[in-house]
C-alpha cells in the first residue's frame, strides 16, 4: 500500500515512524531513570534508620568500598537531584515528541483525505478524531 502513496505522504509516514521510534526510546529512558530514582530515594530513606557510626559500604564496580555516612548521604542526595532533573527533561521531551507526532499525523490524515492545505475539507471524514 505504501507504494501507492504520493511522495509527500510517504515522506510524512516515514517521519511518523521515526517519531514513534524516538518516543519509544525516550519512554524507555524515562522509565529506567524513574526506576533508578525510586531506588535511590529508598536508599536515602534507609539512611535515616542507620546509626551514623555504623560501618557502611558502597559499590564501586565489582567491589564494596567502605564509606562514611555523610559521604554516602551526600552522594545519594546528589544522585536523587540529578535523576529528578533527568526525569523532568525526559518528560518534556516525551511531550514534545507526542505533540509533533499528533501534528504530523493530522497533516498526513488531511493529505490522504484530499483536504491538503487548501480548505476546510478533511474535517469529519473517515478517521477524523482518531487517537
Amino acid at each position: 500500500m505504501q507504494g501507492s502513496l504520493p511522495p509527500e505522504a510517504q515522506e510524512k509516514l516515514e517521519e511518523l515512524q521515526d517519531l514513534q521510534e524516538t518516543a519509544q526510546r525516550v519512554g524507555a529512558q524515562k522509565q529506567q531513570s524513574e526506576s533508578t530514582l525510586s531506588e535511590s530515594k529508598t536508599a536515602l530513606e534507609a539512611l535515616d534508620d542507620i546509626n551514623e557510626d555504623a560501618t557502611m559500604y558502597r559499590e564501586v564496580g565489582e567491589l564494596l568500598v567502605e564509606t562514611e555516612y555523610d559521604e554516602a548521604r551526600e552522594q545519594l542526595e546528589d544522585r536523587v537531584e540529578s535523576l529528578e532533573i533527568r526525569v523532568e527533561q525526559l518528560s518534556k521531551q516525551e511531550e514534545r515528541v507526542q505533540d509533533e507526532f499528533e501534528s504530523l499525523q493530522s497533516e498526513l490524515q488531511q493529505m490522504l483525505q484530499g483536504g491538503g492545505a487548501g480548505g476546510p475539507g478533511g474535517m469529519g471524514g473517515p478517521g477524523a478524531g482518531g487517537a
